[in-house]
């Protein structure tokens, strides 16, 4: 049984069976089918109906950030920016898939060979709860462009924005089938992606799950693209400018209650302006309004679980016990709904837990370092490689800089992101293939070689 569970106050909001062996067999039958047809489809009329998904999340804007909010206790504006960006890659892939989709000439003498890039089939997209409409939009927008279809199986906590999913696909008047969203338990997931209608697949999610997932689907040969665990690392350079960097670290730390796996979770700083840089930064988390996910002001809302707060509180206190300082919060919150404490935690050392573990919630940790050597060798200190921020005057030496951090993304002088026009995704730990950008759009598609001699 799937349920929601308002995490906000706790109570049950409503509860869902799971699909039958029956459902998930007709829905797997008609994604094949619907998704050959849709194949065959010149690309102008796939784009055109990716775009009305954008116009139909706009008109329904209001409708489905109550559900995330409801769900998994995103802040009401951050819900409505979530459904506007997810509504603006649809209609920018709508605009480029042309572009990034047409056949590449290759010179050649006495032949002509060119490069296409056809449809894999029908792929498997394994979501998660903290972002439910954006991780499954930014896959399926160019995913649909490029001729593919979908099955979805999302977040256990989530099961109303999974059916609302349905419901934006069939109002946008794409071909019946082409997409399901499934209520499914994740010990089902194994036969999915066995079965022979599943093309490949894609998942973001922890690293544990993603290695678990990547075993099934490689006893099985099919394609992966994994966004899995993040810890990115924000560094702070002695020259950088201090004031805008300690705004944004805000920002980077907390927004949705500090649960992505591209928020800043390391803020490591050079020795020299580390004093200042708290002082703001800490200044800055104190004006943060925890409270009601549904008002406006709101900018802390409830951790989507109390496990998630539990086991963030464990990392908390241990690192704590090590020696870390806590500046701010450092605590569940009392009463109704899994709160926490918008948390600064100052002078961790690289092996307390709060740096060697990711941690998934409104919890910072500074590490002091004497220089830009050590910032950019502690950095590099992890397991993962998501995303990274740098902050500096000296641009020049940032374009050099970034070319040593191990990570998938390195904004400078900014808060990492996704965005529909660039490449996403990490490297080690943190999972392998892109989503969006030209790369993103051709991940699920065979990259095929023509080569045509001359007539004899």
């Amino acid at each position: 049984m799937f349920r929601t569970l308002n995490p906000a106050t706790e109570a049950v909001e409503a509860t869902f069976d799971a699909d039958s062996p029956t459902r998930v067999e007709q829905a797997l039958m008609e994604a094949s089918a619907a998704q050959r047809r849709w194949s065959r489809e010149p690309l102008a009329l796939r784009a055109a109906a990716v775009a009305r998904i954008g116009d139909v999340l706009l008109r329904r804007k209001a409708e489905l950030a109550a559900l995330i909010t409801l769900e998994m206790g995103k802040p009401i504006a951050e819900s409505e920016a979530e459904v506007e960006k997810s509504a603006w890659t649809c209609h920018f892939y709508a605009e480029h898939a042309a572009q990034y989709l047409h056949d590449e000439t290759v010179a050649s003498n006495a032949s002509e060979s060119f490069v296409v890039y056809d449809p894999l089939g029908v792929v498997l997209a394994i979501m998660p709860w903290n972002y439910p409409l954006w991780q499954f939009i930014r896959f399926a927008a160019p995913a649909l462009c490029a001729g593919n279809g979908a099955i979805l199986k999302h977040a256990a906590n989530v099961p109303q924005c999974a059916m609302a999913i349905n419901s934006v696909f069939a109002d946008a008047d794409l071909p019946a089938g082409l997409v399901a969203s499934l209520l499914i338990k994740s010990q089902d997931v194994a036969a999915l992606i066995d079965d022979p209608r599943i093309a490949a697949l894609t998942l973001t999610g922890s690293t544990a799950v993603g290695k678990l997932v990547a075993s099934q689907a490689g006893r099985a040969m099919k394609k992966q693209v994994l966004e899995l665990g993040g810890s990115d690392p924000f560094i702070v350079l002695a020259d950088a400018d201090v004031e805008a960097a300690a705004k944004a670290a805000v920002k980077a730390r907390f927004s949705n209650t500090g649960q992505s796996c591209i928020s800043a979770k390391r803020f490591i700083v050079d020795e020299s302006v580390a004093d200042r840089f708290v002082e703001l930064f800490c200044a800055g988390v104190k004006q943060l309004k925890v409270g009601d996910p549904t008002e406006r002001d709101t900018t802390i809302g409830p951790m989507a679980r109390a496990s998630l707060r539990d086991e963030l509180h464990r990392q908390v206190g241990r690192t704590l016990e090590a020696g870390a300082v806590l500046k701010v919060g450092g605590q569940p919150l009392t009463g109704p709904g899994f709160f926490y404490a918008p948390t600064v935690l100052d002078r961790v050392a690289p092996d307390m837990v709060a740096a060697c573990e990711e941690t998934f919630g409104p919890v910072a940790a500074i590490l002091r370092v004497a220089d830009t050597h050590s910032a950019i060798a502690l950095a590099n200190a992890t397991e993962f490689g998501l995303g990274a921020a740098l902050w500096t005057a000296d641009v020049r030496h940032a374009k050099e800089l970034v070319r040593q951090i191990d990570a998938g993304a390195v904004f400078v002088n900014g808060v990492v992101a996704s965005d529909a026009r660039l490449p996403f995704g990490g490297v080690k730990q943190s999972g392998y293939g892109r989503e969006l950008g030209a790369v993103g759009i051709r991940e699920f598609t065979n990259i095929k070689t023509v080569w045509i001699g001359p007539a004899r």
